[in-house]
């Protein structure tokens, strides 16, 4: 007897700053994914939200290829929700906390996840930048609130630069978030399972010469950037970074699957920010964290679709 094929919606684009990232995600994946197994439609939410609505009931599992706002914020998991269509990775809840850098990081000092001292800078407060010398002196890292893929990030070496890198991070939040820099080895830990969590492999980050640090063009510039799996530490420093990226991963209450950057620094190790929609092409982060532990990139969107379709009936 033939075994039903599954039916897949699977969604990239959307209206995010990391659309064409989105989209390039989604056509991988529709590759990688084994026809034998799947019928696949594809649904790019920027315009077909009414019809993924209307084919609900054709519908066995979304896979979420998405990056930003509307993607990774909650916003299409709850439209899904809605249409009682299971999808990999995080609900509502996981997914707003994670992408809000403010709140991931109050997550982090309740649980007692080591991170970067920190200061929330508002919009037009003339006092941010006499607390930022005060309290975290320079170098800085600002970022927005919710962007991810270090869309309006900046590193501030020189007080003259503060106010441009503010308002820079200005123009995508009224909210933006400045960090102590701490100088080290980036690594990310991967996390893969529902209640049964397995941590990957971690993943050095090391940016070519010409970027100051990991931006949007050293993350998807071919060769930009080499990337070491797994990362280059001792055991006991990698065995304590692994942790870190499960607690981060509990404490924001993801599901399915995680990636959680780090920067090391000695016996030291800082939290920075937690994705629960990691990059998806072959190359990305997490599909190499995941080869290490011995998945390929179409073994690796099998065990996801698996998890979502677990989930689905534990509920």
């Amino acid at each position: 007897m033939t075994e039903k094929m599954i039916r897949i919606a699977l969604l990239s684009g959307g209206k995010s700053a990391e659309r064409e990232v989105s989209i390039k995600s989604g056509d991988q994946v529709f590759s990688a994914l084994d026809k034998n197994r799947y019928v696949i439609t594809r649904y790019d939410p920027k315009e077909d939200l009414p019809r993924l609505a209307r084919d609900a009931d054709s519908i066995d599992v979304a896979l979420i290829i998405l990056h930003g706002r509307l993607g990774e914020d909650g916003t299409i998991q709850g439209f899904l929700d809605s249409l009682d269509i299971p999808y990999q990775g995080s609900g509502v809840l996981g997914s707003a906390m994670a992408i809000n850098k403010v709140i991931s990081k109050e997550r982090y000092v309740q649980k007692g996840i080591p991170s970067a001292p920190y200061v929330v800078a508002g919009k037009g407060n003339a006092m941010d930048e006499e607390k930022i010398l005060k309290e975290l002196g320079l170098p800085v890292v600002i970022k927005p609130e919710h962007e991810g893929s270090s869309i309006g990030l900046s590193i501030v070496r020189k007080r003259e630069d503060l106010q441009d890198a503010l308002r820079k991070a200005w123009q995508f939040d009224a909210r933006c978030l400045v960090e102590k820099f701490i100088e080290g080895i980036e690594v990310t830990g991967a996390v893969l399972g529902n209640e049964d969590l397995e941590a990957l492999p971690l993943v050095e980050i090391i940016p070519g010469e010409k970027y100051d640090f990991f931006d949007y063009e050293a993350k998807y510039t071919p060769g930009a950037t080499k990337e070491i799996c797994p990362a280059r530490l001792s055991p006991e420093i990698t065995a304590k970074a692994q942790e870190y990226a499960l607690r981060a991963h509990r404490a924001l209450h993801c599901r399915g699957y995680s990636r959680t950057d780090m920067i090391v620094d000695g016996s030291q190790i800082y939290v920075l920010e937690t994705n629960t929609i990691p990059g998806m092409t072959e190359t990305s982060l997490y599909p190499q964290a995941a080869q290490g532990a011995g998945y390929s990139f179409s073994g690796l969107l099998d065990k996801l679709i698996e998890l979502a379709l677990d989930r689905s009936r534990d509920r």
